[in-house]
């Protein structure tokens, strides 16, 4: 292995990446990085996970995060193909926002919500930046599996609080840490990465290239407390009843019943 070379157990989903090669931080050229990335191949090789669902075996029809939404302004954070923006729309939200890093995704996006008769205010901007998106305003701001994306997480908090309303909810989910640590082998569990290394890291997946860093929970845990957040819920455990109703007996489903896959938090901001 290259001596710049980490082993990452995966990526956002269950797959085996095996080596990646560690990066300088740069925050433009991994803007460029991973805007390409979903501009081209994204969706097609890690797929789009959106509500209701949180990631795996987490739903937001058991866990109820976000209550009655009807007349609520929602913004979302990494819109992707517009499925969540959906899911609000149909449950009578009063506002639609979406931002994404990817010009792709925001057309997709668009195409996506207006064959099904909605409609949403779209900006393609990184969502660590300032972009136009108004303060003050929003009742919800949520993403699902993309704050991780940001190169800046205590701005990206602060960012997104100030798009709230006193007392606005902010509510995301994210890949567990411990999940991109451990990898199943021969029906056992081995660490393979130090969860405290949160270093930037480069993959290469089908030709297409991706930048990371893996943060611990209390990097996430400290960020919304800076931003003016309380903490009201964290889910970490996988559903139960999603897992056998699925039968599924790969090895991911195996490590989902051993430990968190996938968390969700919803914090109010003060």
């Amino acid at each position: 292995m290259d001596k710049n070379s980490v082993y990452r157990t995966n990526i956002i989903g269950a797959g085996e990446v095996g080596s990646a090669i560690s990066v300088d931080m740069d925050k433009n050229s991994i803007h460029k990085t991973n805007s390409i990335f979903w501009d081209t191949k994204g969706n097609d090789i890690l797929g789009a996970t959106s509500l209701p669902l949180y990631g795996a075996f987490v739903s937001e029809e058991k866990c109820q995060l976000f209550g009655d939404v009807s007349g609520k302004k929602m913004l979302e954070i990494g819109c992707g193909s517009g499925q969540s923006l959906q899911y609000q729309g149909e449950r009578k939200a009063s506002e639609l926002w979406g931002m994404d890093i990817s010009e792709n995704q925001i057309e997709k996006t668009r195409q996506y919500l207006t064959e099904r008769g909605l409609s949403a205010k779209l900006i393609c901007s990184p969502m660590e930046e300032k972009c136009g998106i108004p303060e003050n305003y929003f009742d919800f701001v949520y993403s699902i599996y993309a704050i991780g994306w940001t190169t800046d997480l205590e701005s990206t908090f602060c960012r997104i609080a100030s798009y709230l309303k006193k007392d606005g909810v902010f509510i995301f989910s994210w890949s567990h840490p411990i999940h991109k640590c451990v990898v199943a082998e021969n029906n056992v569990l081995n660490f393979k990465k130090c969860y405290f290394d949160e270093s930037w890291y480069s993959v290469s997946l089908e030709e297409s290239t991706l930048t990371l860093s893996d943060r611990k929970l209390s990097t996430y845990v400290n960020a919304l407390s800076k931003a003016g957040f309380v903490i009201e819920q964290m889910i970490e455990q996988s559903d139960d009843e999603m897992l056998q109703s699925r039968g599924d007996d790969s090895d991911f489903a195996k490590k989902a019943k051993m430990l968190p896959v996938t968390f969700v938090i919803k914090a109010r901001k003060l």
